[in-house]
């Protein structure tokens, strides 16, 4: 199958850089992909084959590519935005996979200018590590992929980098930045912190006996406190609409404690349980 974008340029290799550069490479083979980042995360992803060509020169990496894929921390795409479009060439895409929308694709439409394009995108999808040695050419398999806009393709580009998204086996799904910031605090960003929370509240009130006599169901509730802050620190700080979410599970609590003595629990429990099932069986 002949590549939609020939070349291509994944700035960030790490977890969902690398992951999509394997990607496209398994989906597309006669795609070339070029890696920028820090010189030691180059040599590991070149050893594993996830690029065919380094640079740890930005502008020299865009100037050439089809499609330039930002997978770095939001403020620091926001950053770069302006060199990225002075570099890639007119008739080129970028796109990113920050965690939030608002603020890159704001800063990306002050910075490029047509036939220059820049396209919001969010896979949704990750593991509790980071970094290219743990990419996965399956990563995007079934997951649902956020493209930020109101509708479908509006350039052909975006058309090729729709096919792109489907042939990896991801569900490309239209939605404005602002909405899916809000979505996203309360479906991804609000269960990191409440899981640590959860953690830290165990830990400080059981010590040792949290690994000696807790069963599974404490385990799989802290997945995700597993995760570094340094993957999340740059989303945190991004997300405009966390702080909401945190209000509304702290009042959620608040509403659960009341209920507790008097047993009245049956239609959050049925509540929970019908999300639960709705997720398990997707």
């Amino acid at each position: 199958m002949s590549a939609p974008f020939p070349r291509a340029t994944v700035l960030g290799v790490g977890l969902i850089g690398g992951s999509f550069a394997l990607a496209l490479r398994r989906a597309f083979p006669a795609v070339r992909v070029a890696g920028w980042d820090r010189g030691e995360v180059l040599d590991r992803a070149l050893e594993r084959g996830i690029i065919d060509r380094a640079s740890t020169d930005l502008s020299g990496a865009c100037r050439d590519a089809d499609l330039v894929y930002l997978s770095l921390p939001v403020e620091e795409s926001i950053r770069r935005l302006p060199e990225i479009a002075a570099a890639v060439p007119a008739g080129s895409l970028v796109t990113d996979s920050g965690s939030t929308k608002t603020l890159v694709c704001d800063a990306a439409q002050k910075a490029f200018l047509p036939p220059r394009l820049f396209l919001g995108g969010h896979p949704i999808t990750g593991k509790e590590l980071g970094g290219c040695e743990h990419a996965s050419a399956d990563l995007f398999s079934g997951a649902p992929y956020v493209l930020a806009g109101e509708s479908g393709p509006q350039d052909e580009r975006i058309s090729r980098l729709t096919a792109v998204i489907e042939a990896m086996g991801a569900r490309p799904v239209w939605l404005a930045a602002e909405r899916h910031d809000y979505l996203i605090a309360f479906l991804s960003h609000l269960p990191q912190i409440a899981a640590v929370a959860l953690a830290e509240t165990v830990l400080a009130e059981t010590g040792e006996a949290a690994a000696s006599l807790a069963g599974p169901g404490l385990r799989d509730s802290l997945r995700l406190a597993g995760s570094p802050y340094a993957l999340w620190a740059d989303i945190f700080h991004t997300s405009p609409c966390l702080d909401e979410a945190i209000e509304r599970l702290i009042a959620s609590l608040e509403r659960l404690r009341s209920r507790v003595s008097s047993g009245a629990l049956a239609e959050d429990f049925e509540q929970s349980g019908h999300l639960y099932k709705i997720l398990r069986g997707r």
